[in-house]
Formats: C-alpha cells, sequence, structure tokens
C-alpha cells in the first residue's frame, strides 16, 4: 500500500513539472540543459524514495549525517524557500486579492485547526515535553510546498493553492511563534521573539528575496530554476539525514506511538479542513484545496526551528521524520481519490453531452 501511494505521489509530481509554469509554483525545467533537466527530473519525482532511502542510510550509519546539524540545516531550508520565492511573482500577490474569502478562509484554517489538533494530541497521548513540544511546533508552521504537487493531482484549485502556501509561509514569522509561545510554553520557556526571528530570517525573507528577483530579472531566475528542484529535494534530504542520524536510538524507542500521532495530525487537517469550509459554505473545489493546505506541513521549517531553538530538547525534531514521510502518503491518497471522483464526474458529464446531443 505504502508503495502504491509513493508511486502515486511520483505520477503526480511529473504531471506537475509538466505544466512549465513559473507561477504554479514549481519549478520549471529549462530545455536549454538536458543533463540538468534530466537529473531534476530523477531527484524531484522520486523524492519519496530518496527521502526514506537517505533515512535510512543516516539511521543504520549515523556518523555519515551526523556532520549535518546547525548552519547546515538552517542554510538547507534557506535554499529551499528561496527556491519557492523563484517560482513566484506578482500575478500570485494579485491572486490573492482576487479571492480573499477562500484566501482568508485557508489561513484561518492553517493557523488555528492545526494548534488546537496538534494541542490536542500531545495533550490525549500524553507525549514526553520533547514530543509534546515537536508535535506543537510542526502543528503550528505554514503549508509545505509539496500542497501544491496534491492539489494539482486532486484537481483542486491549483492557484488557490499557490496562494495559501505563499501567504502563510509570510505570515509564519508571526503565527508559529505566537501558537509555539501559547501551547509549548507550558512545558518550556519558550523564545518567542527569537524563533520569529529565525523564521524571518531564514523562511520569510529567502521567499521574499526569491519574488523579487522573478520580478526584477526574470529571464535570469528563469535559468537559475534548473537546478532549483535538485537543490530543494537534495536540501530537505539533508535536513532529514541529519535528524536522523543524531536521534536514531530515539526514533526506535517512540516510533509506534509517533506514527500514530502523526498520521492523525495530518489526517485530521484534511478532514477538518475540508468540513469547514463546506460547513462555510464554499465550493467543494475550495473545500479540496483547503484540506489539501492545511493537511500538509512544512516540516523543514519545524526541523530547523526545533533544532536552532530546542537544542535541549533532543527529542523536539524527531517528529517531523515521521512527518516528512506519512505526510506525502496520505496526501497522495487523498489526491488519487478525489482526483478518481473528479474524472468519473468528467465523464459523466460528456456523457450526458453526448445525449443531449443526440436527442436534439
Amino acid at each position: 500500500m505504502i508503495r502504491y501511494h509513493f508511486e502515486l505521489l511520483v505520477q503526480t509530481q511529473a504531471k506537475v513539472l509538466s505544466l512549465q509554469s513559473v507561477d504554479t509554483n514549481v519549478f520549471p525545467l529549462s530545455k536549454e540543459i538536458p543533463l540538468m533537466n534530466g537529473l531534476s527530473r530523477i531527484l524531484t519525482q522520486y523524492y519519496p524514495i530518496w527521502l526514506v532511502g537517505i533515512g535510512g542510510v543516516a539511521f543504520f550509519i549515523p556518523e555519515s549525517f551526523s556532520w549535518v546539524k546547525g548552519g547546515w540545516i538552517t542554510g538547507s531550508l534557506a535554499l529551499v524557500m528561496l527556491g519557492m520565492g523563484l517560482t513566484l511573482s506578482p500575478r500570485d500577490f494579485r491572486n490573492l486579492l482576487s479571492m480573499p474569502g477562500a484566501s482568508l478562509l485557508g489561513l484561518a484554517c492553517q493557523f488555528t485547526l492545526m494548534p488546537i489538533v496538534g494541542w490536542g494530541l500531545v495533550s490525549v497521548f500524553r507525549l514526553e515535553p520533547d514530543l509534546a513540544i515537536g508535535i506543537i511546533l510542526l502543528a503550528s508552521c505554514p503549508g509545505g510546498t509539496a500542497s501544491n504537487m496534491i492539489a494539482y493531482l486532486a484537481k483542486a484549485n491549483l492557484a488557490l493553492s499557490v496562494v495559501l502556501t505563499m501567504a502563510s509561509t509570510l505570515f509564519s514569522f508571526v503565527m508559529t511563534p505566537f501558537w509555539t509561545g501559547m501551547l509549548a510554553g507550558q512545558y518550556v520557556s519558550v523564545d518567542v521573539v527569537g524563533i520569529a526571528w529565525s523564521t524571518f530570517q531564514v523562511v520569510v525573507a529567502p521567499v521574499l528575496i526569491g519574488i523579487f528577483c522573478n520580478w526584477k530579472f526574470p529571464s535570469i531566475t528563469k535559468r537559475t530554476l534548473n537546478v532549483g528542484p535538485a537543490v530543494a529535494v537534495v536540501a530537505l534530504c539533508l535536513i532529514t539525514a541529519g535528524i536522523v542520524a543524531q536521534s536514531s536510538e530515539m526514533i526506535v524507542r517512540y516510533a509506534a506511538q509517533l506514527l500514530a500521532v502523526v498520521c492523525l495530525l495530518h489526517g485530521m487537517g484534511f478532514v477538518l479542513g475540508f468540513w469547514v469550509s463546506r460547513w462555510l459554505g464554499f465550493s467543494r473545489d475550495v473545500a479540496r484545496t483547503v484540506s489539501i493546505e492545511v493537511g500538509m506541513q512544512n516540516g523543514g521549517m519545524a526541523m530547523m526551528l526545533a533544532k536552532v531553538h530546542f537544542a535541549a530538547n533532543p527529542l523536539a525534531a524527531v517528529p517531523m521524520v515521521f512527518s516528512a514521510v506519512m505526510q506525502n502518503v496520505i496526501g497522495s491518497a487523498v489526491g488519487g481519490v478525489w482526483s478518481r471522483k473528479a474524472k468519473e464526474k468528467e465523464r459523466q458529464q460528456r456523457i450526458y453531452a453526448q445525449k443531449e446531443r443526440a436527442n436534439a
């Protein structure tokens, strides 16, 4: 079953890459450098496999990735976020203003539902303080860029998905420290200002720099996007491998508990995001998009913050290892189901249209 979902995600990423559009928040691959084009496709399409494979190496041979810490983690995440910014343009901000209701809905769900669900799961499972901090931190982060791929697969509103990822990322330097301080403060003293500043430096600023470069130097930016997918995949795999190498024993010890909590966190994000949207009267198209955005989190950002601001709590970064894999598996499964439903609806509409023409 897991293999099936990985293959489904791989197919999704391949389809998204074929869009060849900067404005869809996907790294377009230039045809000017065939070798880099092919390498980027291979790395991006098989990202979950690389993630699990490198994580396995780090688990069994920790010393191979024990050097990935500190500046390596923050620098890797900054590169990923810069790559995200390079795919955005002023048109995405205009899209934000063109659908204010759906955008506000997505942001509200992202920064209320997920933190509350994370806190609830921590309380129900009575996690150790370090693990509780990690789950709360993960739940307080913005949506992950992989949500755009899943939105495409699910035939949701891809433009809205891009807008929500961008908006939640830009607001994260306020909302993530706010929720972390409020919910994790019961376990440990939280440097709210420090988290806000780290988030701005490593997450928000690189995105803004990327947007500026794409706006002012579009031709140059487009040429640099050849390496975007490769850099992002390698960076995220390195971050995950570094966490695994430093926490391999604890991963085994808490695997069952964390797997359950992480699956419930992401699963409930998908369910609540959809039904809250429908309850408020939004279309299924918008509800699916919000569901995907809420259910998928920026685990790389959570890992970075855990390592930088909760160094005295070494287990805080461990939940993100499980999240990195499971949110992609759950997301691809949900996207696959919605994709099949959308195709069936389209098929029925075609049949109905043919009957109407025949009776005319």
